[in-house]
């Protein structure tokens, strides 16, 4: 009878004590996806808010071209950097209805009035049109693939080589007049695309 109890006292302890072990480590498990899910989250955070930020940039620069930013430059090649790099809200809304319509407007004005279509206007529109046009291999599968990520890149460093090439070498890009926004914007695009594959290769 003692022996008896003894040995129940003692699988009972047992038992206690391996429940408390399968919680703690449940606990360390818990512990360890929240601080992975925390640091994913905060660099999906930080891809999102670059994306954003790249995608002001090249429309401050394209906004530039049309004004007082004039250069050889192949500043056309902002339109596929924002098609590429465009956050998917403001890409669906503009693939939709609306962004049909603007192009639809665009091409009529563009055919029937040419001479009450702005220069300016130009580059907006194909890039509108773009977006409404693509077929789905470039809408979906590039633009969300390192693909597309890797053609940003290339167009960044193209435009950043070639602005500090027309500026004359490095220093000029930041001390002549408009020098130093041109150069802070192309930089900014780059630094996107560059921080996107670095994550996806991580």
């Amino acid at each position: 009878m003692g022996k008896n109890g003894f040995l129940a006292m003692t699988t009972d302890t047992d038992t206690t004590d391996l429940i408390r072990s399968d919680f703690r480590d449940l606990g360390n498990a818990a512990k360890k996806l929240a601080v992975h899910a925390a640091r994913l989250g905060s660099l999906g955070f930080g891809t999102a808010f670059l994306k954003w930020l790249a995608c002001i940039a090249a429309i401050y620069l394209l906004i530039l071209d049309r004004t007082n930013w004039k250069t050889n430059i192949l500043t056309a090649l902002l339109i596929p950097y924002i098609f590429f790099s465009l956050p998917s809200v403001i890409f669906n809304f503009f693939s939709g209805q609306v962004g049909k319509w603007i192009a639809f407007i665009a091409v009529v004005l563009r055919l029937f009035f040419p001479k009450r279509f702005p220069d300016w206007l130009e580059m907006p529109a194909a890039l509108i049109l773009l977006i409404v046009v693509a077929p789905s291999l470039f809408s979906s599968t590039i633009r969300d693939d390192w693909i597309g990520i890797v053609i940003c890149l290339l167009i960044a460093c193209y435009l950043l080589q070639e602005h500090i090439r027309a500026s004359g070498g490095f220093r000029n890009a930041f001390t002549q007049r408009h020098g130093i926004s041109n150069t802070l914007g192309l930089i900014i695009i780059m630094v996107y695309p560059v921080w996107a594959l670095v994550l996806l290769f991580i």
